[in-house]
Parts: structure tokens; sequence; C-alpha cells
């Protein structure tokens, strides 16, 4: 159904009757979609009329009775400034017509007049009233989309600031524009985010998970409202809000966040995990709050969540990288490729136990990094002794971890820990072959005699076989030749001894070298050092090491 045109309401006023009836009879009005609404004979009825009927045209005589048109067209304009006044007005009251033209009627008739000339004046006045109020109505109609979608975008804005430095002024101005109902400076910024969010709720149906951010939004706005009156909730991904708040003092902003966490976790069970960046002065600091709460935010990979962490707690930092001690790293490698279990878990644990003993505690994306070259390492080692598509299982464990996405102090360190038991368990298995076995304890008994002459017929025969079964089957069994074992087991062991301040006299003779340069040229085709120069680098004299792996052909 088509809607009809909306009428327009006309009053005429004169003081001769005639002139009233005429225009209010004779023409077509009702085709022009015009309803007289009223007549009336002098000024002051007239005034009355206006009042009762609202019109939207009023045509009026400029002389008449009680109250003239100049003075109607004054009062009415007062009250109803849209309305659309037209004069009419013979020649001798041409002055009166331009002042009445001057208060704001819209047009004027001089009389004599046809009844043509009254009907093209009133639809001009039709015309220029209905574009008005489709105007208006255009008016209106933009300031309630504005309304519905100033959410919006308040969020991206404030969104735009917390991620991007801006002018204060320009900024401020854009505040004011989207009624942002903060004041414009003096801020606290708070990242909350909820835990292990995608394993709760990745099953639920996305009006679920909408409902549950809601309700999460809700009580965070509700707790901070209940401490100060300035704050605003956005959010910023499907697990994560920011909250922006006016307070200069970081001790408030640490209650507001812990009572928001407490809070959340009473109504919804749920446990949360805040960030809190340090207060700032003006609108173009809220970067760097944001960024200061985001470091605080990933502190929370040493308590695997529900905890509220301030950035002034980590802003001394250390600068340094995380490493640990080269006697730590072959010492372990020793254990891993013996199989030694325990060992392997005891090192590991002495590592792990170091960084929390920090203080304040390592970035985790050191954490993680130095477990990433942990892990690595022990797949290297494996590579040793076990085809690659073996290994590759190994890695897996890491890549599955790194996927999930879920990354926390306690499960990159077991993650370490059971890739390390497991390679220690297929060495285990390894050995429980008779043959295999025995290679491990010519392999313990040259670890245990490196001072001896360690030739090869000279272990064959320790253990009743024949030097090529002995070479063949040692080299199979443990990927290496003989000799080259036996030469990387005293170099490493010279190593140690040079860590622990020995001689180099003294080191050649423990391990079997009747003669120290001999001794020397070993060592430094195995490590690229001199025994001075790797004495100066384990302790730390020589800032630029050499390469230190031992190359095997």
């Amino acid at each position: 159904m088509i809607n009809e045109p909306q009428r327009i309401k006309l009053c005429i006023i004169d003081d001769i009757r005639s002139v009233v009836d005429m225009i209010s009879q004779k023409p077509p009005w009702e085709e022009h979609h015009i309803e007289v609404v009223g007549t009336a004979l002098d000024g002051e009825d007239g005034i009355r009329l206006v009042k009762e009927t609202k019109p939207d045209i009023v045509l009026t005589d400029i002389r008449m009775p009680k109250k003239d048109g100049l003075a109607m067209t004054q009062e009415i304009l007062v009250s109803a400034p849209s309305t659309k006044i037209v004069i009419l007005s013979a020649y001798t009251d041409f002055s009166f017509t331009r002042q009445a033209i001057r208060l704001g009627a819209f047009d004027f008739v001089k009389k004599p007049f046809s009844i043509d000339e009254i009907v093209q004046v009133v639809l001009k006045a039709k015309a220029s009233f209905e574009e008005e109020r489709q105007g208006q109505s255009k008016a209106i109609e933009m300031e309630q989309q504005v309304r519905k979608s100033l959410p919006v975008l308040q969020q991206e804005y404030l969104s735009l600031l917390v991620h991007h430095k801006t002018n204060a002024i320009t900024a401020f101005q854009k505040w004011q524009t989207l009624r942002i109902q903060l004041a414009p400076q003096n801020f606290n910024l708070f990242i909350v985010e909820l835990d292990r969010f995608m394993d709760k709720y990745k099953a639920q149906p996305a009006r679920e998970v909408e409902l549950i951010r809601f309700s999460l939004r809700n009580i965070l706005e509700e707790t901070i409202a209940s401490f100060i009156s300035g704050g605003v909730v956005f959010s910023e991904a499907l697990n994560r809000f920011i909250c922006l708040i006016n307070c200069e003092d970081m001790r408030i902003a640490e209650q507001i966040s812990e009572a928001c966490r407490l809070n959340i976790y009473q109504f919804t069970n749920s446990t949360i995990s805040i960030g809190i960046g340090s207060c700032v002065a003006s609108i173009d600091e809220l970067p760097d709050s944001y960024e200061q709460a985001l470091s605080a935010l990933a502190y929370h990979f040493y308590s695997d969540g529900n905890g509220v962490n301030s950035y002034l707690g980590i802003a001394n930092e250390e600068k340094t990288l995380l490493n640990y001690t080269a006697s730590t790293e072959q010492e372990f490698l020793m254990a891993l490729r013996s199989g030694n279990r325990e060992k392997c878990r005891l090192i590991l644990e002495q590592i792990f136990n170091d960084l929390l003993q920090r203080d304040p505690l390592p970035k985790p994306q050191q954490v993680e990094n130095l477990c990433y070259e942990l892990s690595s390492k022990i797949c290297r080692v494996m590579l040793e002794q076990f085809p690659s598509d073996r290994v590759k299982r190994l890695e897996e464990r890491w890549n599955h971890v790194k996927r999930t996405g879920v990354i926390s102090f306690q499960i990159i360190r077991d993650t370490v820990k059971d890739i390390c038991l497991e390679a220690c368990s297929w060495i285990e298995q390894e050995r429980s072959d008779e043959s295999t076995k025995l290679i491990y304890q010519a392999k313990d008994y040259i670890c245990a005699n490196l001072h001896l002459n360690l030739s090869l017929d000279y272990c064959a025969k320790q253990f009743n076989l024949s030097p090529g079964y002995f070479s063949n089957l040692f080299k199979k069994v443990l990927n290496i030749s003989f000799q080259r074992f036996v030469i990387h087991q005293r170099m490493e062991k010279a190593k140690e001894m040079l860590i622990d301040d020995y001689q180099v006299q003294e080191i050649a003779r423990e391990l079997g070298y009747e003669h120290r340069r001999y001794f020397s040229e070993i060592f430094k085709k195995h490590t690229n050092m001199t025994p001075s120069e790797f004495k100066l680098y384990s302790t730390g004299k020589i800032s630029q090491p050499l390469d230190l792996a031992h190359k095997q052909s």
C-alpha cells in the first residue's frame, strides 16, 4: 500500500468575509493535499486560531482590527518558526509588506489578486515547507543513526588511540564529537584476558559465546563504576577487553583490577588475567600505557593465569639474554647420549629452577626461546643415532604446543622434560640388545680409563672380540668410529679439567698423552682452540668465542 502524502494545514485570516470565503472555498485545495483548518476575521482571533490548529501555512492581511498582520507574523514565528506566512496587501501597504518580510514572512500577494495567484503562492509555500520538513526528518534520522552507531565508533576510535600515537589536540576534538564519557586526561589502562578461552568455548555456538562476552563486559563496567565515575570497557579480541579509566594512582588501578578479577570469578566461575600499564597524563600517551599493560599481561606465563600483574613490577626487567654455562650443556648432552634419565632430569630441573629464582623474572619470550633451543639440541643428538622420521616425533611435541597458542612456563617446561625423557627411553631400549649392551660396556670402560693406551686391539681384547668385529659393531651402535670416540671423550674430559684449572701438562698425562705438544695439537684440531684459548673462553675473558662444536666427518 502506497502511503498518501501528508496533508498541509492552511489558515486564512482577513477582515473581509468575502475574501476569506473566496480563498477558502474556490481553489481545489483537496487536489493539492491542502486542508483549510480554520479562518478568522481579525488579528486576535487569528492568533487563537493558529495556536489551536498549528497550521503549516497562514494567509493573512496586513491591515486588520485588534491586531495587524505584522504583530501576528512576529508572534506566530516566535512560537512556530517553521510556519510559512504569506502576506495579503494592497499597493498602499507596500512598506508594511517589506517589514513583514524582514520579520520572517515567506512571501506576499498584492491586492487585488486572482485565485490562480493565491493557489500558486500557497503551493510555493507548501513546497518550501515540505522541503524543510524532509530536511528535518533526514537530520533526525541521521542523529538517530549516529546515536545507534556511537558505541561502535567510540570503540573503534579508542582502539585506534591505544594502538597508535596521535596529536593530543586533534584527539580531544574527536573525543568531544564522539561523546566519550571520560575526562580527556589522567588515564590508566589495563588489559583483561579470559584464561584458556578457546579451550573452554570453542565448541559453544556463536550466540552463547557472545552472551558470555556480554556478561563479562557488564561485570567489568559495573565493577569499575563502583570505584570511579570515569571508565570505558571495549573489546580487543574474542577473549580480551581493554579497560580505560580516569585514574592517577596506581594503587587504585590495582585495587580496581583485583576487584574485576574477583567479581568475574564469583559470578561466572571463570578466571581472568590482567596486565596493568602505568598511569599517563594525556591522550597521546595511551599507546605507552597499552604496551606496558601488554608486557605485564605476558608475565601470566609463570602463573598460568588468574592473577593481576602491574607494569611497575617488571619495569626493571633483565636486558641480558638467558643462557646456561658451556659445562652444563656438555654435561647434559653427555647424559642424554648415555640415556641417563635421572641425570638429564636433574640438569633440566637446575636450569628451570635458576630461571624461577631470578628477580625480576626473565621475559617470557626469552624463556620460550631457551626451551626451544633445548628441545632442538635434544633432537639433534637423537639424529646421531636414530632415523630422521623417528626424531620428527620428538620435534612434533614442541610444534604441537606452539600450535595450541596456550603457552605457559609449566607447559613448555614439561614439554622439554617429556621430549628429553622419551629420547632417553629410546637409548635405553637400544641398549637392551646383547651386542648393544656390550658396546655400551665398552663405552663406559673407555670413559673410565682415558689414561690408558686405548688402542682398538687393546679394547677389543678386553671384551673377547676380534678388532674388526669390535670396530664395526662400535660404529653401528654409537654412530661414531672407535678412534674418534676415544679422542672425543678425551677432549671433553680435557675441557672439564681446563675449566677446573688443571695445568696442560697434568691434563696430557692424565689422558694418556706422553707429549704436551701432541695433546695440544689434538685439542686444537678438535675444538678450533688451543687449551689456553679455551680456558680464557670458559672464564668469559674472550668476548668472541670460537666454534666449540666437535665436527664429525
